[in-house]
């Protein structure tokens, strides 16, 4: 992605040379691993927690950043500042305000609106406080454990799913689809959960569009990297590689082949209206 050189967002809160704090447990892009993995092998979320908070650390300590992590920091806010100006454009358009969500850069934990949060549980949105939260370290880890093809536009694919998080929350979607899983078994709630993750993944195409229409910023193989990236965090892949076999209904993400779908729905058709992923569950 041709970025050097262009606005670099001032939305941003760069923690990255502080850590320290209690981990806790959250959504995400991936947060499905831990707390998946855990339940499936019978655990106790709970008793996880706990464990996770007994190893934490409570002291903040100071930490140098390398010239690597600070230009994937630069490059991360030209994207956030082009999420801006697209999601203010479409959201112009149709006639609704839209609210410039933070960027947190953080490393090891930090505290959010949504309680403390750690990088274990990957990046992740948080409505209480309009955050997007990432730990820069997540991408290294996404191409050395999950496979991922890697390149800067699979790091932009990620924010951009995190920004439809907040796009959603905007909408109110993500707010009616919470109560409404607080009446529904946990499988009819999980269905929700994939649903709204595919609209978030829809919403990060369809910013690649309409970013590529007005600013000419793809180069080859970006689209690639992105569907890489997809692909590498898909419930499928994800507990076929931690257990062995797959179980579905306790999908909360959506199958690679899903993630990949939507992303590339979105980018070619552009367009808000063509993102019901929840078409099927009659919502």
């Amino acid at each position: 992605m041709k970025w050097m050189g262009r606005r670099e967002s001032d939305n941003v809160e760069d923690r990255r040379r502080f850590s320290g704090g209690k981990i806790a447990l959250g959504g995400g892009l991936v947060g499905i691993i831990v707390i998946v993995i855990n339940l499936l092998m019978g655990g106790d979320p709970n008793q996880l927690l706990q464990q996770m908070q007994q190893q934490a650390t409570t002291q903040t300590t100071s930490q140098e950043t390398s010239a690597a992590d600070d230009e994937m920091a630069s490059f991360i806010k030209v994207a956030l500042a082009d999420n801006e100006d697209i999601w203010k454009k479409i959201f112009q358009e149709n006639g609704i305000e839209y609210r410039e969500p933070k960027l947190v850069l953080f490393r090891d934990a930090t505290q959010s609106g949504c309680g403390n949060a750690s990088s274990a549980v990957g990046p992740f949105y948080c409505p209480a406080d309009e955050k997007v939260y990432i730990d820069l370290s997540f991408f290294d880890e996404l191409k050395s454990r999950f496979g991922a093809q890697g390149g800067d536009f699979a790091i932009a694919y990620v924010l951009a799913h995190e920004v439809g998080h907040h796009v959603q929350h905007l909408l109110g979607t993500s707010d009616k689809v919470h109560e409404m899983q607080n009446q529904l078994s946990e499988t009819e709630a999980n269905k929700l959960s994939v649903a709204l993750e595919l609209q978030a993944d829809f919403y990060a195409g369809v910013w690649a569009n309409q970013n590529q229409k007005i600013n000419n910023v793809l180069e080859d193989g970006d689209i690639e990297e992105a569907l890489s990236a997809a692909s590498a965090v898909g419930d499928d892949k994800i507990q076929k590689k931690a257990q062995g076999y797959v179980v579905p209904d306790a999908f909360t993400h959506g199958t690679s082949e899903q993630r990949m779908f939507w992303f590339k729905k979105g980018y070619q058709t552009g367009k808000l209206q063509e993102g019901n992923t929840f078409k099927e569950l009659n919502i």
